[in-house]
């Protein structure tokens, strides 16, 4: 069976595979100033490769599209989106979504499964877009989405607008995290959670917070990058309280951690660790054990 794309552009793969990696909440988040007029919502995602969602689509011309998964709307939305600007009139097809992130939790899972949507469709068709065309795609689908699709890369992106604010020159320094689900009993529906109202001593807090990000990055330095995201995750406790989280800051501190991070609109929060350092290993083990004799439950994640 042959299939045709726009432009006459032959296409003769019938299934399109990708996938889409998770996160481990933000390293930073906020609202950052864009060439002196504008403030954009945007922040930096801390990717975590283990956590992936695999989607594959079957196209089938004249038949509309559906997901094999009921409850994966946004990828269902995110598949459309995609074969609306891409694909001939009437094209459709069968979409199936499989994913080890979990749900409510701020690590991304519907932002993996809109981005290996797209990109499933994509591989079907034929298809290589840009990135700012996939994330405009993945914004319209589900309003907001967070920066994974540039993991090779360090990027402040306007996660509600799809763009790309800030590349920084490299990527982020490895780290390895010890995380901890501060709410186990509860979840966060993003679609329904208020967007941060941040007052005017915060808005400029974030101006010399950018600074730092970017030289954290651009010099490779883990210990500067935990600085700047423990200081976003306390402008972030006036908006989603993380239980606890003083006390999991001292237990880091006591260890070795070079700072606390956590999921700005999620549950999780992480111990943040050079995974060069030497010491790392053992202090993450030590840190673990006392995090579950205070009756957390540790999981350990590596860059």
């Amino acid at each position: 069976m042959v299939l045709w794309a726009r432009g006459g552009q032959q296409m003769s793969k019938l299934v399109g595979h990708a996938e889409a990696i998770g996160h481990h909440g933000e390293l930073v988040q906020g609202l950052f100033e864009d060439t002196g007029v504008h403030f954009r919502r945007a922040l930096v995602s801390l990717p975590c490769r283990h956590l992936k969602t695999r989607a594959s689509f079957r196209a089938q011309p004249g038949q509309p599209v559906a997901v094999s998964q009921p409850h994966c709307q946004k990828a269902l939305r995110a598949a459309q989106m995609t074969l609306s600007a891409f694909a001939p009139e009437g094209m459709g097809g069968t979409l199936s979504v499989h994913s080890n992130i979990p749900i409510g939790r701020g690590m991304g899972s519907s932002t993996a499964d809109v981005l290996a949507s797209i990109l499933a469709v994509l591989d079907c068709l034929q298809i290589n877009a840009s990135p700012e065309r996939v994330m405009r795609i993945a914004v319209g689908a589900e309003t907001a989405c967070d920066s994974t699709l540039f993991s090779q890369q360090a990027v402040l992106f306007a996660h509600r607008e799809g763009l790309v604010m800030e590349a920084f020159r490299k990527s982020l320094p490895a780290l390895d995290v010890v995380s901890v689900d501060t709410m186990p009993e509860a979840t966060v529906n993003t679609l329904e959670f208020e967007p941060a109202r941040y007052d005017a001593a915060e808005i400029e807090a974030f101006r010399p917070l950018r600074s730092l990000l970017r030289t954290a990055i651009n010099e490779a330095n883990p210990c500067l990058l935990g600085k700047v995201a423990t200081a976003s995750a306390h402008m972030n406790e006036r908006f989603l309280p993380k239980p606890r989280l003083d006390e999991l800051e001292a237990i880091g501190t006591r260890f070795g951690a070079v700072g606390i991070q956590v999921a700005h609109s999620g549950t999780v929060a992480g111990l943040l660790f050079d995974k060069h350092d030497a010491d790392t290993p053992r202090n993450i083990e030590l840190a673990a054990e006392m995090l579950k004799r205070s009756a957390f439950e540790p999981t350990i994640f590596h860059s």
